[in-house]
């Protein structure tokens, strides 16, 4: 067993979605995201937890994400997020997944599939995806009652609901917050042409995690967390903020990264550290090799800067991080640190890590949700 990987803490996972649910309104259904394996947190394990704790939707973003589901037992609605070729539609139908729908072009190649895969007068859900200002799928407002005719009118398919995304929901500037409320009021007008062309607009969505936390009139029918789910507070709307603003909602990380100690070397002033020679000794000190890279997700710019957590101290990742090793300035002869010691790259407090997923992405200059789809399929995830 390899010692770099990765462990999930599934009862923190359950703990988030109860502090979802606690700061949502009665009724309102849950869509959990669990796209590119759940955030990196194993997509059939967090569906599982998610079906204990009554979500009645998963979100993937590939129709193999959602057949993997399936195939592992899974009950709940999936929701595909983005769009598939005409040659993965019959899989929709097969394992009962539910894509997102615009434009006639691609709501009659979809028709047409389905009129060739059932045989009876069964009718297959879509969902109506509305362009509000994020710019990359959807239909504009204006023409969601003809869409949403389109769909009504083929004879396999059936508008199960109406959802949008909104792009500035995680910032917390007057822009930001003017902009999610423009996206609001045109998705409002968008749901109420279509109700107003005789069409059940179906189950409707809008707020992931930023904006189920900070705008609860934007509710809806259901909303569809993601980042928050895996203990991770959406860019600007912190803790903090949200505290501030009243919102108190706790959230533990899920996951946790670490490797081990491989060998620990004595290296005199002036001898320098991995490709390009970006760090040399200032004094004599040692240096601990550790088996984990980029080809791992430990990225690349996360050096220098990053530090990692040996026996409850943080000590510097010095020189550039290679594929499968980088190295670590522990000091001279610092009886702290061993061979074989466990490392902590990241992780929850009760994994003994020091650092987040967020400590991270502020090296990286990025966001948590990176670091943690970031690591690769060789990081083997263990549940505890």
């Amino acid at each position: 067993m390899r010692c770099t990987k990765a462990y999930i803490y599934q009862d923190n996972l359950r703990h988030n979605l109860n502090e979802i649910k606690k700061n949502l309104k009665k009724g309102t259904k849950i869509c959990l995201a669990v796209k590119a394996d759940a955030y990196g947190h194993n997509a059939v394990l967090a569906s599982k937890i998610a079906e204990e704790c009554g979500a009645e939707y998963l979100a993937v973003a590939t129709v193999d994400e959602g057949i993997e589901l399936r195939e592992n037992g899974i009950k709940a609605h999936i929701l595909l997020l983005s769009l598939c070729t005409p040659s993965e539609m019959k899989a929709l139908f097969e394992y009962k997944i539910t894509p997102l729908v615009f434009s006639e072009e691609y709501i009659k190649t979809l028709a047409k599939e389905a009129d060739s895969y059932f045989t009876d007068s069964q009718k297959h859900e879509v969902h109506l995806a509305v362009d509000t200002g994020m710019g990359r799928i959807g239909c504009y407002s204006s023409e969601a009652a003809e869409e949403a005719r389109l769909i009504e009118s083929s004879s396999h398919l059936k508008l199960g609901g109406m959802i949008t995304h909104f792009a500035l929901s995680d910032g917390v500037s007057d822009q930001a917050q003017d902009f999610t409320k423009t996206q609001y009021e045109d998705f409002v007008r968008a749901v109420d042409s279509v109700r107003s062309a005789g069409i059940n607009p179906g189950i409707c969505s809008c707020g992931s995690s930023a904006a189920l936390m900070t705008h609860p009139e934007m509710h809806f029918d259901m909303v569809r967390p993601g980042i928050i789910a895996y203990g991770y507070y959406p860019d600007q709307v912190t803790r903090e903020y949200l505290s501030s603003h009243g919102i108190n909602i706790d959230l533990k990380p899920v996951l946790s990264f670490e490797t081990q100690v491989v060998a620990i070397r004595h290296f005199p002033a002036g001898k320098s550290v991995s490709y390009g020679r970006t760090w040399t000794a200032p004094c004599d000190t040692d240096i601990a090799v550790l088996p984990v890279g980029y080809a791992d997700g430990l990225l690349r710019r996360f050096s220098p800067g990053l530090e990692v957590t040996i026996n409850g101290h943080n000590y510097p990742v010095v020189g550039r991080i290679c594929m499968d090793q980088c190295m670590v300035d522990i000091g001279k002869d610092n009886k702290d640190v061993r061979l074989w010691d466990k490392v902590l790259i990241f992780g929850p407090e009760e994994s003994g890590a020091l650092n987040t997923a967020e400590a991270l992405a502020s090296l990286g200059k990025t966001i948590s949700y990176e670091v943690l789809t970031s690591l690769t399929k060789r990081v083997v995830r263990h549940i505890i």
